[in-house]
């Protein structure tokens, strides 16, 4: 048993020997004992297979990289090429843009707006800060609306609408009222002769009836007795005489007051006024010129402002009787030609809208506006850009709206504050932003799912979003370059409210400049790439941020 143990070992051994290699064996094989030949062969050739496996598999990964390496580099290529095409063309257009600011110039100064420009130096003529109201009264009366001046006494309220009846050549009604006011101080003395014969009717030649341009001092006075034929005569245009309904020749009413009205039953009237003013004592820094202007002596005349004239300045630039003026004509048929042939693009109607809310919704106290005053805003801001030559209202128009919405002087400024606020934020550029996100997400399903037919659709909507953003830019850049020309080229907006404007606008709008430049550059690189009708996953490359959002908002559908 001992001598079968010791030869079971010996061949142990020596089989160890043989698999281990070469080297030193672990043991020392037994002299009597021989090694199984065979099994140390079958060893040696399948080491070997494993090793031609192994060289097999290292052969094809470097063959394998050496492809990857190519292909990594043609794609790098791909987009360099496509960046630099698309770098060059970008800045291409941002000077081109920049250029085109040169040769813009306003050519809308004939016709009409020149007669209003005229108009207005003739108005404001010897008076000094009151440029503002004179442009309200110009306008209110083109546009067939009345004009509310609230302010202490000895402001101009009476000597301007006695300048606007000397304009329009019309009839003119003056009247001051008091708490003992009857109607036929208004409305005229009734008719005796008709009295005789059973008619109840007045004498109105020479009164409000008969009136073009009408001024009512104290207007918040007026009693119910004189209340409900006011309230048709101004909204209507209709008097109640007798048993006949009269179409009334009015233009414009000017009411003052010293205060706001107090009780209920004066809100229609207050509501009857469109544009409303609070009108302040001179500046301390024009007392000067009121002294000169009350001894006849040369008024000294603020910074001038190119040819426009600007608060303050107490004599126009040019000489007031150079070219005709607006006339009764004029006055007449402005209304009604504004209303069909001035444009309101949607996001004129949006500020509007969303102002309103604003007023009547987050305010406190709310802001009311009613459904006729809301309307009547609109078409007011109509004929103002019909006088100022124009086919279409713009965003810059809606400042005028702190003269219509608000029932307070300070809810003035509440309306300016967030109409400003609205144009800086740009809505438009937000919804173009989100169309060009939703175009990029088409492009990475189509460019995945190669389907041919879908390229060519979304390779044309992806060169119109490029073309929108080039307007957009060049809008932005004509704006900010020749520093708000739409405003500054206005009949309506004074000098001094439009440097105010572009103070607030100009640092939110130069950001938005630069939001479009690569929004623009974003979607010029898309439409390139799909133009070539790269892969997914170069499209990657070239946009990463876009396709991170691509895949978050797949991740968060599924």
């Amino acid at each position: 048993m001992a001598h079968s143990m010791a030869g079971f070992l010996g061949v142990t051994r020596q089989a160890t020997t043989c698999v281990l290699g070469s080297g030193q064996p672990a043991y020392r094989a037994a002299p009597q004992a021989q090694p199984p030949v065979r099994s140390c062969q079958h060893s040696q050739s399948r080491t070997h297979r494993r090793q031609q496996a192994l060289n097999t598999w290292i052969l094809h990964a470097v063959r394998s990289d050496q492809q990857n390496t190519q292909v990594d580099n043609s794609v790098l290529q791909l987009i360099s090429d496509l960046t630099n095409k698309v770098d060059t063309e970008h800045a291409a257009i941002l000077a081109d843009n920049a250029r085109g600011l040169e040769g813009m110039v306003d050519t809308s100064s004939e016709g009409l707006k020149q007669k209003v420009q005229q108009s207005i130096q003739k108005l404001q003529k010897g008076l000094l800060e009151r440029e503002t109201e004179v442009r309200l009264l110009l306008l209110a009366g083109l546009a067939s609306e009345h004009l509310l001046l609230l302010g202490p006494p000895g402001t101009a309220k009476s000597e301007l609408s006695r300048r606007l009846s000397k304009l329009t050549s019309g009839k003119y009604y003056e009247r001051l009222l008091t708490r003992f006011s009857v109607p036929e101080e208004l409305f005229g003395p009734l008719s005796m002769r008709g009295l005789e014969n059973d008619e109840y009717t007045r004498k109105t030649d020479g009164y409000l009836p008969t009136a073009e341009v009408a001024f009512i001092d104290e207007i918040f006075k007026a009693n119910s007795a004189i209340l409900n034929a006011l309230l048709t005569l101004l909204n209507e245009r209709l008097f109640d005489n007798g048993n006949q309904r009269l179409q009334v020749p009015l233009l414009c009413l000017v009411g003052a007051s010293n205060e706001l009205p107090e009780s209920e039953e004066l809100d229609a009237l207050y509501d009857r006024f469109l544009i409303r003013r609070s009108v302040a004592q001179v500046s301390s820094s024009q007392l000067g010129n009121l002294a000169r202007l009350a001894a006849g002596t040369r008024l000294v005349a603020e910074a001038p402002s190119n040819g426009a004239s600007s608060n303050g300045a107490a004599t126009p630039p040019a000489d007031p009787e150079a070219g005709p003026g607006l006339d009764l004509e004029d006055f007449r048929s402005t209304a009604g030609k504004a209303v069909g042939a001035v444009d309101v693009p949607e996001s004129v109607i949006d500020v509007l809208t969303s102002l309103r809310d604003y007023l009547q919704d987050k305010c406190e106290p709310p802001i009311y506006v009613s459904d006729r005053r809301f309307m009547k805003a609109l078409n007011l801001l109509q004929v103002a850009a019909y006088a100022d030559g124009r086919d279409e209202v713009n965003e810059y128009d809606c400042l005028l709206l702190e003269f219509v919405f608000g029932n307070r002087p300070d809810d003035a400024q509440k309306v300016r504050a967030y109409v400003l606020e609205t144009i800086a934020s740009d809505p438009g550029l937000q919804q173009t932003e989100l169309v060009f996100l939703g175009l990029f997400g088409r492009a990475c399903r189509i460019l995945e799912n190669k389907d041919q037919q879908e390229l060519a659709e979304v390779q044309q909507e992806g060169a119109s979003v490029v073309e929108l953003l080039q307007q957009r830019q060049a809008g932005l850049a004509a704006t900010l370059g020749q520093q708000f020309p739409e405003m500054r080229n206005t009949t309506w907006q004074s000098e001094s409210s439009v440097q105010a404007a572009a103070q607030t606008l100009t640092p939110q709008m130069t950001e938005n400049k630069k939001k479009v430049e690569d929004l623009l550059r974003e979607a010029m690189v898309l439409k390139e790439a799909l133009d070539e009708a790269v892969s997914s996953s170069v499209l990657e490359k070239l946009l990463p941020k876009r396709y991170k959002q691509y895949q978050k908002g797949i991740s968060q559908r599924s």
